[in-house]
């Protein structure tokens, strides 16, 4: 079974060179015709030797991914919906780790003026079941390799009008620190200058809240952003909403974040959705206000994106800016991120979600014309 390319960093191609009789100099060949030059074709690396283009595919995958759908919203922002075919796991790895052929996967790049962000998933999937996303509504299906995480940044830097990658967030499908090893291991290479050369402070790791996850990142040596994924500030409505709440209270997970804070000196991001007339009243925003003072910390407020079929609203406008002057007001930074890509299902899990729902209303039709 031949290797992942994007699963190997500098010494496991070394290692794979070596242990197939390669010259020593094809890892930095291959390094650079793949990540500087976006080029995945053995036939077209056109230094390297005519034997070790036809032996390449026998050793190595480079793309295991399939581009299921690609959407471009008016806003510039570019949605990949991505099929991960069966494989058997090769030494080591860790690949996907569910049964059955429907693994899907989604990730998205966001372009503003100086930026290329993309957002990717971590899992198939997610364990975390929050009541208002559609990434879970299946739940947890399998675990990404860190090959199939790095492809996905590497394919949206591949995308038309991009060039490059400049940040990363862990905010597609999945608990990114319920994946560790892989997470930090794709980390390593995004990072990489012989990789996509992504600075760790352009690098921003989401999670719903694992105090013992938190603590272990802290011990990281790449400096990256934390950003918890609060939604709500009281522990009664936020286990309401987020399932995964029961494990650990707000307090907890701050005392965690501020753990983080003091390892690393980087501050913490509270993400907030605003869930109308649900999380955005005055009495939200007051306590928010009160738990963000309590450290380091600022609030990214993130407009609700509507999911066919979840009982949940997009809040007023009016609602929005009332809260964001509140935590102002107290001097908290806030900021309302800007909704990005809403006419392409941008938000997490949507896409897929829609595309399975089609799929499903699809059959039962047949299904009702053979009756």
């Amino acid at each position: 079974m031949s290797t992942h390319f994007f699963d190997l960093d500098r010494d496991g191609l070394a290692q794979l060179a070596s242990e197939h009789g390669f010259r020593s100099f094809l890892p930095k060949q291959l390094l650079r015709w793949v990540y500087e030059q976006g080029i995945t074709d053995p036939e077209r690396m056109t230094d390297l030797s005519k034997r070790d283009r036809e032996r390449l595919p026998d050793v190595l995958d480079f793309e295991r991914s399939v581009e299921l759908t690609h959407q471009l919203a008016t806003d510039g922002t570019q949605k990949l919906l991505m099929g991960w075919p069966d494989v058997e796991p090769g030494p080591g790895l860790n690949i996907l780790q569910s049964g059955g052929d429907d693994r899907e996967t989604e990730c998205v790049m966001i372009p503003t003026e100086k930026r290329r962000t993309a957002c990717i998933s971590s899992q198939v999937g997610c364990p975390v079941g929050c009541r208002f996303c559609a990434s879970g509504l299946g739940g947890l299906e399998g675990n990404l390799t860190a090959g199939q995480i790095v492809e996905q940044a590497w394919r949206l830097g591949r995308l038309d009008q991009v060039d490059r990658i400049t940040n990363i967030v862990f905010m597609g499908m999945g608990e990114p620190l319920a994946n560790y090893a892989n997470v930090t291991r794709a980390i390593r290479i995004l990072n990489a200058e012989w990789g996509l050369g992504i600075g760790a402070r352009r690098i921003t790791v989401s999670t719903v809240g694992m105090p013992v996850a938190i603590r272990k990142l802290a011990e990281f040596e790449l400096p990256v952003t934390l950003a918890l994924s609060l939604h709500a500030p009281f522990d009664e409505l936020r286990r309401d909403i987020i399932p995964w709440a029961e494990h650990a209270t707000i307090r907890e997970l701050l005392d965690a974040c501020n753990d983080y804070f003091q390892a690393t000196g980087r501050e913490i991001t509270l993400e907030y959705i605003l869930l109308g007339k649900l999380n955005d009243q005055v009495e939200h925003a007051q306590e928010l206000a009160r738990l963000a003072r309590t450290l380091r910390a600022n609030v990214n407020l993130i407009r609700y994106n509507e999911v066919a079929g979840l009982p949940f609203e997009r809040p007023v406008s009016a609602d929005v800016h009332r809260f964001q002057a509140i935590l102002k007001d107290k001097g908290v930074n806030a900021h309302i991120r800007a909704s990005r890509g809403r006419d392409i299902a941008a938000a997490c899990g949507q896409l897929r979600h829609e595309q399975r729902q089609a799929r499903v209303d699809d059959e039962c039709g047949a299904n009702g014309q053979e009756d």
